[in-house]
């Protein structure tokens, strides 16, 4: 989803958009265009929710649905862009826009997560969808470079954690690791579905030293998190929000000591990246324990205490965000400047699955960018 509304630095005339920025959390079945949606549930007959036939209004439907503070209608917005996204030039025409409002968004390097079990309905295999994905992807990457913007994607394949397909999945994502797909997700209900479910899927995938960042600590707790870290061998968590849980504050006057769990230092010492998507985290209730605004967030309690904290948009659809808009909003809630954000970035870039050197080349980049605007 393209804006055309900047996103300014607070207290500066410095656009977020025009700053290389890195997104490690970002789902495609969440980011399509209204306008998209709209065209390509025409085609295939699907009946769009009433009162929400033309781009504005649909857009204004799913973002009434995510900010509703019910889970169970935030997730229903799912069904309407999963239905029409089960054809191949359904998957090709999604993925190239995706990767098109990235770029236009700043985004230089991206991480594209979903579940292709999920778009089967019209007879594709899953290696089909997968390559499907990969030329939208392709496309868009092209597409970018021919308006002037540089971008590169990959695709994080996800397993649904309430199916019993997560070696299968596992072993597509390896089928696909030289041609676009750079690590293995599961996404889907987190409470009473933990990683352990899919211990076959992530020993194979172990065995064959391929990436995994985990959903976990959004919609469960401590647990889930303990279950992603031991059973997943994840290397990052998505969201991780909950990982507060193992963090225990201890007011003594003119200051707060924090005391880590066992968990939450072994996240820290490694460097464990936490993909957390602040709009997102509010309109699911992945923080309520703490609060029901952005003030509430951890996030800066995690950056100030060392850990490797990222800042991501989820599903920019439901959200109607852009990773530059949520940016703003953490520098406006936590008093951010150009450092912070910059920190953050290359935050992000260290926890890129991609090779060393690229991953060095890519902060590079970053901190170039920046330096331009310093």
């Amino acid at each position: 989803m393209t804006t055309a509304t900047q996103n300014l630095l607070p207290g500066t005339d410095i656009a977020l958009e025009a700053l290389p920025k890195v997104s490690l959390h970002d789902h495609l079945d969440g980011g399509l265009r209204p306008a998209t949606i709209v065209e390509l549930a025409a085609e295939i007959g699907y009946d769009l929710p009433a009162g929400a036939t033309d781009a504005e209004s649909l857009g204004q439907w799913f973002a009434t649905q995510a900010n509703s503070g019910s889970l169970v209608q935030y997730l229903t917005t799912f069904d309407v862009t999963i239905a029409v996204m089960q054809t191949r030039d359904a998957l090709v025409r999604v993925a190239r826009e995706f990767v098109e409002d990235l770029a236009a968004d700043g985004v230089v390097w991206g991480e594209i997560r979903w579940a292709p079990e999920q778009h089967l309905q019209k007879g594709l295999s899953l290696d089909e969808a997968v390559e499907a994905v990969q030329q939208g992807l392709d496309e868009g990457v092209e597409a970018a470079r021919g308006v002037g913007t540089s971008i590169r994607v990959g695709q994080l394949v996800s397993a649904m954690r309430h199916a019993d397909r997560g070696l299968e999945i596992a072993q597509l994502a390896l089928r696909h690791r030289d041609t676009g797909t750079v690590g293995f997700d599961i996404a889907g209900a987190e409470a009473g579905f933990p990683p352990s479910r899919l211990r076959d899927a992530f020993e194979l995938l172990a065995d064959e030293f391929f990436p995994v960042t985990i959903h976990a600590g959004e919609a469960d707790g401590i647990e889930s998190i303990r279950g992603a870290l031991r059973d997943g061998h994840a290397l990052r968590l998505g969201h991780g929000v909950r990982l507060l849980e193992d963090i225990t504050l201890v007011d003594e006057g003119e200051m707060t000591r924090a005391s880590l769990g066992r968990i939450a230092e072994w996240v820290k010492d490694r460097g464990i990246a936490l993909e957390t998507s602040p709009s997102s985290n509010l309109q699911t209730g992945a923080i309520a324990a703490w609060g029901d605004s952005m003030k509430d967030h951890p996030l800066d309690l995690f950056t100030q205490l060392g850990f490797r904290v990222t800042v991501n948009t989820d599903n920019r659809l439901m959200s109607a965000t852009t990773l530059s808009r949520e940016l703003r909003l953490v520098a406006e809630t936590f008093d951010y400047d150009l450092d912070d954000i910059l920190a953050l970035q290359l935050n992000a870039a260290q926890a890129a699955f991609l090779p060393v050197e690229d991953r060095e080349a890519l902060m590079d980049t970053i901190i170039a960018g920046f330096e331009e605007h310093a």
